[in-house]
């Protein structure tokens, strides 16, 4: 098919507009949008000779014309053109500013503790407590099934190891399920309070102490620095429990107890606790949260955002008034950047009427 060059008017207007004010925009776009053309129809074949396919120029006549609407709409075109070209280079020093920070935060977070798929979530956190939870009601059947000491004096002990537990003495009778349930609250205390709320980063108990009020400092001022310094503390804690060091938590928290069971001591459920810890702390999770343990008191209210009975209360269901019996196993609250706080696990609890049946 031919081609019919178009008038000398609007190749030079187009040409000179090309080299001296477009700039590198199409030509055949612009003839495009001024006359109606396709811009396959529009053939351009060096200076002078941008042409139309014959069949398009039997159809319209038109002309190009150097006006001040013509210089109007192209410098439009490079205003358009050079703001695209500014945003595309802003949006790559974004992106690179964007890496070199995602670095330095690899940099200064560590290797971590990662556990399979590098973060901790609730569903991790709810699997690893039942597991705990179970090793705890292990080693407590055992120590009824075959105790090394009247059981009278096991309750006696733990009554005088845990919080508030002589203010409650006269409820316990020395029952083989009352001991159980003693042992597991003792239990859940030593590891609440020696475990989980404070971090067990070296073998020193001072060092350790200490650690925990600067992260506490740390966290108050700024949750997010403190989530960070924490787990590269942790990427640096020692990898397990000594026995010395389990004995010395053991002792600070159910001394008691402690002496009167030192030949069956749960060493093996506080080398889980131990993991179950630096799992919480020591792990990237979403948000960034802290987590905190707490442990209902022996005789306090029953509050079912806090705790889930274990066994049925005949009170409770009966509207009447019920109170904590023993603590299983403790809930564990998460504290988000926005300090707010959430209750992953609520605490294992038993109702004291259920723990004497006879007093119903």
């Amino acid at each position: 098919m031919g081609d019919v060059e178009l008038g000398d008017g609007c190749t030079d207007v187009v040409e000179a507009e090309a080299a001296d004010v477009y700039r590198g925009i199409d030509l055949s776009a612009a003839i495009t949008r001024r006359t109606g053309i396709p811009s396959s129809e529009v053939r351009h074949h060096g200076p002078g000779a941008l042409q139309v396919s014959r069949n398009m120029a039997s159809r319209s006549v038109f002309s190009v014309e150097d006006t001040e609407q013509y210089q109007y709409v192209l410098q439009n075109f490079r205003i358009a053109h050079e703001k695209v070209e500014e945003q595309r280079v802003q949006l790559e020093t974004q992106e690179q500013q964007v890496a070199q920070l995602r670095a330095r935060i690899e940099l200064l977070e560590g290797p971590g503790l990662q556990m399979p798929g590098g973060t901790v979530d609730d569903f991790s956190i709810k699997n690893g407590a039942s597991q705990l939870d179970k090793l705890i009601n292990r080693w407590a059947s055992d120590i009824i099934r075959q105790p090394p000491t009247p059981l009278d004096q096991i309750c006696k002990a733990a009554l005088n190891d845990v919080v508030n537990g002589p203010e409650v003495a006269g409820n316990f009778s020395g029952t083989p399920m009352q001991a159980q349930c003693l042992l597991r609250h003792a239990l859940a205390e030593t590891i609440s309070e020696g475990f989980i709320n404070c971090l067990i980063v070296t073998n020193s108990k001072e060092a350790n102490i200490q650690l925990t009020r600067i992260h506490e400092h740390i966290f108050a001022r700024d949750p997010t620095v403190a989530a960070v310094w924490r787990r590269q503390t942790f990427s640096a804690a020692v990898e397990s429990c000594t026995p010395d060091m389990t004995h010395n938590i053991l002792t600070e928290q159910i001394p008691h107890i402690t002496q009167l069971l030192a030949a069956v001591l749960p060493f093996t459920v506080l080398e889980s606790a131990y993991h179950f810890s630096r799992m919480l702390h020591g792990t990237a999770g979403s948000g960034d949260p802290f987590y905190r343990a707490f442990v209902p008191e022996l005789g306090s209210t029953l509050l079912p955002r806090q705790i889930e009975l274990v066994k049925r209360c005949l009170k409770n269901e009966r509207g009447e008034l019920d109170r904590v019996g023993c603590t299983m196993f403790p809930g564990l609250v998460k504290v988000g950047l926005d300090n707010t706080h959430t209750v992953v696990r609520r605490a294992q609890v038993i109702c004291e009427c259920a723990m004497n049946p006879s007093s119903l």
